[in-house]
């Protein structure tokens, strides 16, 4: 038998919606019309600022709710997360047993998002609290290996997230894939992780472009950036089919569609960040051959890897 718990799970607006895909939320309501966009790679985006959720599918608005994330001293951090472990049931081993139903996990340290008490203002031991209901709607609809994106409002664009699934750091890399690498030059060993979430990274800084494959790094590549003035920092999501202009990068296929998922500054469409970089024509076949939907993309100006000692800067 549990313990009791003093985080008590409390349903008093979970019934309540709006009805409507904009407009101001009141704590406990949320929206949900799913069928919208019956299939296609589903992104969910939190901001901490305005203490909301939305959910796209395929690039399409199905659903949004209002969130109470981290407290003062329990910050949910920013950043771009996978989604670890998903389970129904779950009480917290850190907090007295206290009941975390539709728990979805995105670090291995705790944060998560799941059912839970809407005040209308942070609240929570740094997880993302939802209405019961919405809750399970969202815990229907996502798969693990899902992403997540968390704006806290402190970077102009999240960063890759300091978990598991999508920590880019040195001793991730075999020491032939932590070499320089010269112009036109690329690794590809993609035995090392043959299924899972993809996540790349261009890092302006590294004039690089890092591909990863359920956390697990599996090529790089040089960038040559044309033109001047920064790329800034970008998060975009690959949907479903292909648009009727040829790829910047890989010659001879069609242009893949993106969802611009968050930017710095004004946004910039994935198109015409692609058209200012070259690689090798080669690494972006086999890199075309190998994202599908859902895959994100994130460009930087940072640099991903400093040195062998340090664990990489993109984190949330």
């Amino acid at each position: 038998m549990r313990k009791p718990s003093a985080f008590i799970t409390i349903r008093v607006c979970d019934h309540l919606t709006t009805g409507k895909p904009t407009g101001l939320l009141k704590p406990g309501e949320y929206w949900w019309k799913p069928q919208l966009s019956p299939s296609g790679p589903l992104m969910v985006l939190v901001s901490v600022p305005q203490q909301t959720m939305h959910v796209y599918r395929n690039g399409i608005l199905i659903g949004r709710s209002t969130v109470s994330t981290g407290s003062k001293g329990h910050a949910t951090p920013g950043g771009v997360f996978t989604i670890l472990e998903k389970k129904q049931e779950h009480y917290s081993k850190k907090y007295d047993n206290a009941p975390m139903p539709n728990m979805q996990r995105l670090t291995w340290t705790g944060i998560a998002m799941h059912s839970g008490n809407l005040p209308g203002y942070p609240a929570s031991h740094g997880c993302i609290r939802l209405p019961y209901d919405f809750s399970q709607l969202l815990f229907t609809a996502t798969s693990k290996g899902g992403t997540v994106v968390v704006g806290d409002g402190k970077n102009p664009v999240p960063h890759l997230a300091s978990n598991p699934g999508l920590l880019l750091a040195p001793k991730d890399f075999t020491p032939e894939m932590l070499r320089p690498i010269a112009n036109n030059e690329y690794d590809w060993n993609p035995e090392r992780s043959s299924s899972g979430p993809i996540t790349i990274v261009v890092s302006a800084a590294d004039r690089a472009l890092y591909v990863y494959r359920n956390g697990n790094p599996i090529g790089r590549g040089s960038v040559e950036i044309d033109g001047r003035g920064s790329l800034g920092n970008h998060v975009f999501s690959l949907l479903e089919g292909t648009t009727d202009r040829e790829s910047s990068l890989a010659p001879g296929r069609a242009a893949r569609r993106w969802m611009s998922v968050t930017s710095s500054g004004r946004g910039v469409p994935a198109e015409k960040i692609a058209a200012r970089l070259r690689i090798n024509p080669e690494f972006a076949n086999k890199v075309y051959d190998t994202i599908e939907p859902g895959t994100t993309v994130i460009i930087t100006d940072q640099p991903v890897v400093r040195s062998r000692g340090n664990a990489a800067i993109l984190e949330g």
